[in-house]
């Protein structure tokens, strides 16, 4: 699991990210990522996303996700 995904759970878990969020509010919780990581990770990593990357994310509506709930702890 990469660096940043451990990044947004930790946020989570310790209340610094609240569910659904957008890339800016990943930005605010977890400062310190390439800027372009921030717009580009969560469409990655999202169900159903088109390049077969790991389905860490729900989409909730245009811009907004939420961790899978099997992704949550493990």
């Amino acid at each position: 699991m990469s660096r940043f995904m451990v990044d947004i759970r930790g946020a989570i878990q310790e209340g610094r990210l609240k569910q659904p969020f957008t890339a800016a509010d990943v930005r605010q919780a977890c400062p310190g990522w390439n800027p372009a990581t921030y717009g580009s990770f969560l469409p990655k990593h999202r169900v159903g996303n088109p390049g077969g990357y790991t389905p860490y994310f729900v989409r909730e509506s245009a811009g907004r996700y939420r961790l899978r709930h099997d992704s949550i702890m493990h």
